[in-house]
């Protein structure tokens, strides 16, 4: 008696068979997330370094924007001109740091002792009209300045120690400097990683944000310009004491839109005030007019030119930033917002055109 063979089912591929259309649809997926995950790990553990990368590509825009526009008035060689502008802004360290540099550290040690004796005032003054409870006096100025400094220490995380700033602005330099001699090889560069139909594209993005980042960083130093000498100049005259280490905070801190006109408000009053009071008020009159000139003037002079950032964005990414990158991204959210809005639109011009196309 015979028995029948019955014939075997079809075999299919099994899941380690990546001839599988869903095995492979699904190892695709799995591939996605898992470098979307290691690109998040990956900046998160790089954020120093690429924020110094990021610094030294706005210090160039810096360098070539001075060259460019020297270019307009000395028909020399872009080497030599670079040159010169290397050389003006080292020359102006070189007097900040050593010639002015005795008088605004004597001065320095005299704004700290004022705006401690001003806060005490300040904290005196809130207790006995019942608005700060008569425990918070305690530590007086000494105890607010304590905690600002800590909060200002958990901003600055990123920089470290002094060591650590010097040789994070010693990197960007040397970045930009590097970057502005010969801007279109490393542009070639990046270029040449790229697919060829989007070099083009690459080219045009890259160029506008040049054009953005320069003209941006002009408006910033003109700002920095205009606030700096002008206050200082208008302090002088008025009689508000270190009258010069405010005008050069304020234009250090104009580097900071929002945040460091808050900053430098702050202590322009507080040193006005402990002159007296007429003093105190023509040191905030004088803070208005600058703050008019520069938010009515300058700001949107530049904004017509480059990007039109809001306001609030600029001191909601400087939130964002500062917090997640400490003092470095709060220097460059600016900068960065400007550069990622560029990205965006020109995205959305190139989308809109391939659309009108088909």
């Amino acid at each position: 008696m015979s028995t029948a063979v019955e014939p075997r089912a079809p075999e299919e591929p099994g899941p380690t068979d990546f001839s599988n259309p869903l095995t492979r649809h699904e190892l695709r997926r799995a591939a996605v997330w898992i470098g979307l995950a290691v690109a998040v790990v990956l900046l998160w553990a790089l954020s120093q370094p690429l924020l110094l990368i990021v610094g030294g590509l706005v210090f160039a825009s810096m360098l070539d924007g001075g060259t460019r526009l020297l270019g307009r008035i000395l028909p020399i060689g872009r080497g030599f001109r670079l040159a010169i502008v290397c050389l003006s802004v080292l020359a102006f360290l070189i007097w900040t740091f050593y010639f002015a540099g005795s008088q605004l550290a004597s001065q320095a040690e005299t704004l700290r002792a004022v705006v401690m004796s001003q806060l005490n005032r300040l904290l005196s003054w809130g207790t006995s009209m019942g608005l700060v409870p008569p425990g918070g006096v305690g530590g007086g100025g000494a105890e607010i300045a304590k905690q600002l400094m800590g909060s200002l220490g958990q901003v600055t995380a990123a920089v470290g120690t002094a060591l650590g700033a010097v040789s994070s602005l010693a990197m960007i330099v040397v970045i930009g400097v590097f970057i502005a001699i010969e801007p279109r090889l490393y542009e070639r560069g990046i270029a040449w990683m790229l697919p060829m139909g989007k070099r083009s594209a690459f080219y045009q993005t890259s160029a506008r944000m040049g054009r953005t980042l320069r003209l941006l960083m002009a408006g910033r130093l003109l700002g920095m310009a205009v606030e700096g000498v002008g206050t200082g100049v208008m302090l002088a005259i008025a009689g508000v004491p270190m009258a010069a280490l405010l005008g050069i905070l304020t234009g250090l801190l104009a580097f900071l839109p929002n945040i460091g006109a808050i900053v430098s408000g702050v202590l322009i009053v507080l040193v006005g005030f402990s002159a007296g009071f007429d003093t105190g008020i023509w040191a905030i009159v004088i803070y208005c007019v600058v703050q008019v000139v520069d938010g009515y003037l300058i700001v949107p002079m530049v904004a017509k030119r480059s990007v039109d950032l809001a306001p609030a964005l600029v001191l909601g990414a400087q939130i964002l930033f500062g917090a997640l990158f400490g003092i470095l991204g709060l220097a460059l959210a600016d900068p960065m917002v400007a550069m990622i809005k560029v990205l965006l639109e020109e995205r959305s011009d190139n989308a809109a055109e391939d659309a009108a196309r088909s």
